[in-house]
């Protein structure tokens, strides 16, 4: 493609979509000999950098389904890799907590998974990763933005088809 070319909306989804993919079966691929589903992963990868959290915490910056990430949270406490505790000032609050042997399975499993997600980018420069970076987290501000707006309520959009 020529640097002159229009480049459309539908297109660059496309293409984000195939990166997207690509890039999941790495980070998927990366995490296999831990032992641990991608769900778990992150779960465990958000306490080994952020410290100990809540359920909900966890759940807001992993962008995972409450179903889901409660699921995860029991798989990966019935395996000792991560306790609940209860939260200061508030008993009815958990706040999940890595266990030493969490710790080791997530350092060593994100040791892989950095390392190989390096790797399949190694094709950017410093400087493309990082307007790559500030360009989709513009976009991804934007589209969430559009995306929270209400829909036109039912009449007014019948009144405009009426048009």
């Amino acid at each position: 493609m020529s640097a002159g070319s229009r480049v459309d909306a539908p297109g660059l989804w496309i293409v984000l979509m195939r990166c997207h993919h690509a890039l999941s079966r790495i980070a998927e691929r990366s995490i296999e000999d831990s032992g641990l589903g991608i769900t778990d992963f992150v779960a465990l990868e958000a306490l080994l950098h952020k410290g100990p959290q809540t359920i909900t915490e966890i759940q807001s910056r992993v962008l995972l389904a409450s179903g889901s990430m409660t699921a995860a949270v029991d798989r990966l406490e019935e395996k000792g890799l991560l306790r609940r505790t209860s939260a200061p000032g508030d008993r009815r609050v958990k706040v999940l907590k890595l266990t030493p042997a969490g710790k080791r399975i997530v350092e060593a499993a994100y040791g892989r998974h950095a390392a190989e997600l390096e790797s399949a980018m190694a094709v950017l420069n410093p400087t493309e990763k990082r307007e790559l970076r500030a360009s989709l987290k513009k976009l991804g501000v934007f589209a969430a933005g559009i995306g929270a707006k209400e829909p036109k309520d039912k009449a007014t959009k019948r009144r405009n088809d009426e048009q």
